[in-house]
């Protein structure tokens, strides 16, 4: 029966094509291979190659696991170990935080097998195949005198064997929409003390347990063990081990492009890379059953090719990861490998963005306000453009104060601690004086500026014109951490802009972004999920909580004007309970206190700098 070719490249009807669930990714015509020991059989087992209930079920299974490696450990990992083959890395990185062992070797065997994974045969994948089914997640240490194997796994006595979280599976690769780690699959699998011995949790994956025997003092910190591995088999279901090494496979083919990508063009921002040279160009679909695109009738078994790159091209969300409801759960852990390997050097200032909790970031009118903020341990301190113009009296965000924020960011660069400027919009809509003003902000000390694209009136300025502002000042500052502001979420009917505006100002060079007013958990989780630089939430009293906002993914969560407005309540209140004869609250800084922060000024800390 002869079907028909259908070619899509507007971003529309791309973006609709991978929303249509009767739209499926086309396995790789090949002849069976034996369960458990061959590429076709792995090909039959992986979500990347299903649809309907089985893909549902096998990815629901990858949300579940990819849900313990952390992103963050993840880059850290990748950026370890310079001058590796890029997939051995990405691999080897990811096997040992799945608890894999012998993440090396592991390695090698994907390698194998990605050669022909969307297409072809070859009998030393097949072999590649066999062994990585033999070797479950396990520990991280293996007896006396050995170290760990890699990350997420635990304890083993002489001869016996731990097994660690479970598997994985994947939806990712060429002619996919994915680029990541795609799904997971499999329950943890726990083990009990004692030689020889291994328990399973219930769900544990399909694969033979090994049992590494292996000699007390064994040297290790990563090592490989020496003894041959001793299949243990039981019966479990296949799709978690096939699951696991399509995870591998996937991330090793995707993810080392994308790095490569990124490599050969290092003055681009990641997320440029990802929108204008995209690892996956374009994508092949099979029709599962009779459905409309763009107008355009698709039988069943027609093929549909879609132009990935020439579809980014004309809009400024990247359709990369896929597009709901089929994004990559994987994104956020192909993208932290690949910006480690990458291994573009961050300011002081830029790692406080990396770190387990958010960067909490209160926001001082003045050095003493911002002096004793710093005393108190917060790792920097940001400036409130509403603190500043009101103590100047002036009005706020009317580009009225640079010559007062820039005479405070002076008096910041003396002391010893990190600080941001809040500059409102540049003070200016000539792109070249706002570079000039934030070359100066960084010549005076600063380590980052935030630039929103508000204006007093309640409407936004071009979205084109604040990436050019944003552009620009990278051009002349690029170790100024540049904070990129929207105020969709205050100015009245732009809310559906969020998304397109975020994503032409990282394009454009911001380091991060910064959406005010917006609180909804569900509305911030779905911007997470398509940023590749920081989120900045502004903390609003009735909103979610530091730990809340922790747990969505948020990165930086600022207090804004918050703190400049309760000093004034404070000062009104003592001032008309005195007056009133009401008692009032005696806790304040001495005298002699508020001297000392004054005569702390000296030069800044080396360490804190930037760089």
């Amino acid at each position: 029966m002869t079907h028909t070719t259908h070619e899509f490249d507007r971003f529309e009807d791309v973006r609709a094509a991978l929303a249509d669930p009767a739209l499926v990714p086309e396995r790789p015509a090949a002849a069976d291979g034996p369960p458990g020991a061959s590429v076709a059989w792995l090909r039959a087992t992986v979500a990347r190659f299903s649809h309907g209930e089985p893909h549902r079920r096998r990815r629901a299974l990858v949300e579940a696991e990819l849900a313990r490696l952390a992103p963050e450990s993840l880059r850290q990992a990748a950026a370890v170990v310079p001058g590796e083959d890029i997939r051995f890395t990405v691999v080897r990185t990811l096997a040992a935080a799945l608890g894999m062992p012998r993440p090396a070797a592991v390695a090698e065997a994907v390698i194998a097998v990605a050669g022909v994974y969307f297409g072809g045969e070859d009998a030393a994948a097949d072999e590649a195949v066999a062994r990585l089914v033999r070797w479950p997640a396990a520990p991280t240490e293996v007896g006396p005198g050995s170290t760990e194997v890699g990350p997420g796994s635990t304890q083993v006595g002489p001869g016996s064997t731990q097994v660690g979280p479970g598997c994985t599976s994947t939806e990712v690769g060429p002619d996919s929409t994915e680029v990541g780690p795609g799904c997971t699959s499999a329950e943890p699998v726990s083990t009990q003390d004692g030689p020889g011995s291994t328990q399973l949790a219930p769900g544990c994956p399909s694969l033979e347990l090994v049992s590494t025997q292996v000699v007390p003092g064994t040297p290790s910190a990563g090592s490989e063990p020496t003894a041959e591995p001793v299949p243990v088999p039981f019966d479990a279901a296949p799709e978690s081990a096939a699951g696991r090494i399509g995870l591998l496979v996937q991330a090793c083919e995707a993810t080392a492009a994308l790095v490569e990508t990124a490599a050969g063009n290092e003055r681009l921002p990641l997320s440029r890379v990802l929108r204008e040279l995209p690892p996956v160009r374009t994508m092949r679909r099979v029709a599962a059953g009779a459905t409309r695109v763009a107008g355009r009738e698709i039988a069943e078994g027609d093929v549909v090719l879609l132009d990935l790159a020439a579809a980014n091209r004309a809009h400024p969300v990247p359709l990369t990861f896929g597009a709901p409801p089929r994004i990559c759960p994987g994104r956020a852990h192909a993208l932290a490998p690949a910006d480690g390997l990458l291994r573009r050097p961050l300011t002081p200032f830029a790692r406080l963005h990396r770190r387990a909790h958010p960067l909490l970031l209160p926001n001082a009118w003045d050095y003493a306000s911002a002096a004793a903020l710093a005393e108190q341990g917060f790792a920097a301190v940001g400036t409130t453009s509403l603190g500043v113009a009101a103590s100047a009296g002036l009005p706020d965000g009317a580009a009225a104060t640079a010559e007062a924020t820039m005479s405070l960011a002076r008096r910041l660069g003396r002391g010893r601690f990190l600080f941001t400027v809040d500059a409102e919009g540049g003070f200016s809509d000539d792109v070249a004086e706002v570079a000039a003003l934030a070359r100066a902000l960084y010549e005076a000390g600063a380590a980052g500026i935030n630039l929103e694209d508000g204006r007093p009136d309640g409407t936004l300025a071009p979205m084109e014109l604040h990436a050019a502002k944003i552009a620009a000042v990278k051009q002349v500052a690029p170790a100024l951490f540049v904070n990129a502001r929207t105020d969709t979420h205050w100015a009245s009917s732009h809310e559906d802009e969020t998304a397109t505006r975020l994503a032409l100002y990282e394009q454009a060079g911001a380091d991060g972004v910064f959406v005010p007013g917006l609180s909804d958990p569900a509305a911030i989780a779905e911007l997470i999920s398509a940023l590749v630089v920081p989120l900045n939430i502004l903390y609003a009293p009735g909103g979610p909580t530091l730990a809340e906002l922790a747990s969505l993914g948020v990165r930086r969560v600022s207090l804004g004007s918050l703190l400049y407005r309760r000093a004034l309540a404070a000062a009104v209140t003592a001032a008309t309970d005195i007056r009133d004869g009401r008692l009032t609250d005696p806790a304040a800084p001495s005298y002699a206190e508020v001297q000392a922060l004054a005569y702390a000024r000296q030069d800044r800390d080396p360490a804190a700098a930037p760089e």
